[in-house]
């Protein structure tokens, strides 16, 4: 059976999306679940273009990946300069990868209007670049930027880009459909006629400016492609890319085809939602395949025939693919999803116990206040425990109170927080300044308990989002807010929900820091 290997832009080529961008710390969080999920390449992004990739190539080199390759892209050399002088092909080699994507024009208009240099020269920069790097990685691909668009003004001279990159020795040549563009006849047509020139592998990269680019990348994958590239939720410049969330179902389930393993494929709806949450974006609940609305019923005649035999209004199993059906005049369902997490952090539940409805009844009360947990798997886990009755609360809160203070108009605000704890019998009463009101409660918090919990000194909160979830409600509207937070060893994310922002953080910090504590009772 042939293997398709998955390669994941999410954490480049997705950031170029309008309203999507990732710090550091998002980009290592999502690192780990594309690796989880099973993909065989991350591309990490671009480490000559921006400090902040770079940063990302140096501290992603300390996460023990299991399955997927990280891959460092860029750009062939700058004409005029040999390729060991080139600094981003320095930038690329420093990024110490095992594998390196290198773009290249194959669009002779490309090549005259935006490079500025001859036909000619252009194929020296792509043969030159790929042989210099050939010999210091374990991978080289290049990708073929526009090769569609040049192929149909130019074939000619678009196949010489890709002989002269594979000649000089890249281990895969990827046919990119740059501006999105193209129809899947003429995908085919290209594909067919590229393969019968090019012996080594091949693969596609599509953008959606056509709402093409899934259709586009199975029809190349029906005609010889063996790697495709794509990103979470289909991110993407412009239109956006092609939608991993929607080919990797359609390449193992319909095509036939292996890619990711059977279980991998149960977390993609997962790591859907993950991405969304740490992008603040909101899920598109019509995705195919991830969407909440993918597997529901509303129609009394659909209902009808769906409850005595899903086939006949379901295209594939929801569990495949870690959804569920739901039938919407009557209660959801979500207990295999609950047992599956359960099972995740280890929690012992039966199919049948009492408190699974209970944890279920709580998942979509909470969920319909506004409540998220693809992002925030320490409350999540917090939740269960709670419903089980194996949670311990560490403090109860007496008060607190926070103050932001501004007393000039050129100088920074001021804010304070206090806070009242009390821990079995004692009481402790503190105060703490920071940068903001959120951040002056968590070092209040913190201080107030680590008289108490030493091991609470080890905690830092990493990042910090909020999410307006009624925006026509203006300053009134209820806020979600997701937390990251971290120790010498891991991190994990907590959610709060609340119309007041400072409750809602309130809520994310003492599930952090609860979750840090039942941590280390274990």
């Amino acid at each position: 059976m042939r293997l398709i290997k998955i390669y994941d832009t999410t954490l480049r080529d997705g950031t170029q999306a309008e309203d999507i961008s990732f710090s550091v710390e998002d980009k290592i969080r999502i690192t780990e679940r594309l690796d989880d999920l099973g993909v065989h390449y991350i591309e990490g992004g671009w480490p000559g273009s921006n400090p902040k990739d770079a940063e990302f190539f140096k501290k992603v080199r300390k996460l023990p990946l299991s399955k997927a390759k990280l891959v460092a892209f860029g750009s062939t050399k700058r004409p005029r300069l040999k390729a060991r002088e080139d600094p981003n092909l320095k930038s690329l080699l420093d990024a110490n990868t095992e594998v390196v994507t290198v773009f290249g024009k194959s669009w002779d208009l490309h090549v005259r209007d935006a490079l500025g240099v001859s036909l000619n020269e252009n194929l020296k920069l792509i043969g030159d670049s790929v042989n210099y790097l050939r010999d210091k990685v374990k991978e080289v691909f290049y990708d073929a930027e526009h090769f569609f668009d040049g192929y149909r003004a130019n074939p000619e001279y678009a196949l010489k880009t890709l002989k002269v990159a594979e000649e000089s020795g890249a281990d895969y040549l990827i046919l990119c459909d740059t501006n999105g563009g193209m129809m899947p006849t003429e995908i085919e047509k290209i594909f067919k006629e590229v393969r019968s020139y090019i012996k080594i592998p091949l693969g596609i990269h599509a953008h959606n400016d056509s709402e093409t680019a899934v259709a586009n990348t199975i029809i190349a994958v029906e005609n010889g492609a063996t790697q495709v590239q794509g990103t979470i939720n289909g991110y993407g410049e412009r239109c956006g890319n092609a939608n991993l969330c929607s080919i990797i179902p359609n390449i193992k389930i319909k095509l036939g085809f292996e890619c990711i393993s059977n279980d991998s494929l149960r977390k993609i709806r997962e790591v859907s939602r993950f991405v969304d949450e740490i992008a603040n974006m909101r899920h598109f609940k019509r995705q195919p395949y991830v969407g909440d609305s993918a597997f529901a019923h509303k129609g009394g005649i659909h209902v009808s025939a769906v409850l005595k035999n899903p086939l006949t209004y379901e295209h594939i199993e929801p569990e495949l693919v870690g959804n569920y059906q739901r039938v919407l005049i009557s209660e959801l369902s979500g207990k295999s999803s609950v047992i599956r997490k359960a099972k995740e952090f280890k929690i012992n539940i039966r199919k049948n116990s009492s408190h699974l409805q209970d944890i279920v009844n709580t998942l979509k009360e909470l969920e319909n206040q506004g409540f998220q947990f693809e992002g925030a798997e320490g409350s999540f886990e917090l939740l269960m425990r709670k419903s089980l009755g194996t949670h311990r609360k560490f403090f109860d809160l007496i008060g607190f109170r926070v103050i932001v203070e501004k007393r000039m108009e050129k100088e920074e605000p001021i804010s304070e927080a206090t806070i009242m704890v009390k821990v079995g019998g004692k009481v402790e009463h503190t105060a703490a300044t920071g940068n903001g009101p959120v951040n002056a409660l968590d070092n209040a918090l913190r201080k107030a308990l680590e008289r108490f919990y030493p091991e609470l000194r080890e905690v830092k909160l990493i990042d910090y989002k909020v999410r307006v979830l009624a925006p026509g409600r203006g300053t009134s509207a209820r806020v979600r807010v997701l937390i990251e937070s971290g120790d010498n060893r891991k991190k994990w994310g907590t959610v709060g929900v609340s119309e007041n922002i400072i409750d809602a953080s309130w809520q994310a910090l003492v599930d952090s820091i609860e979750y840090k504590l039942l941590k280390g009772e274990k």
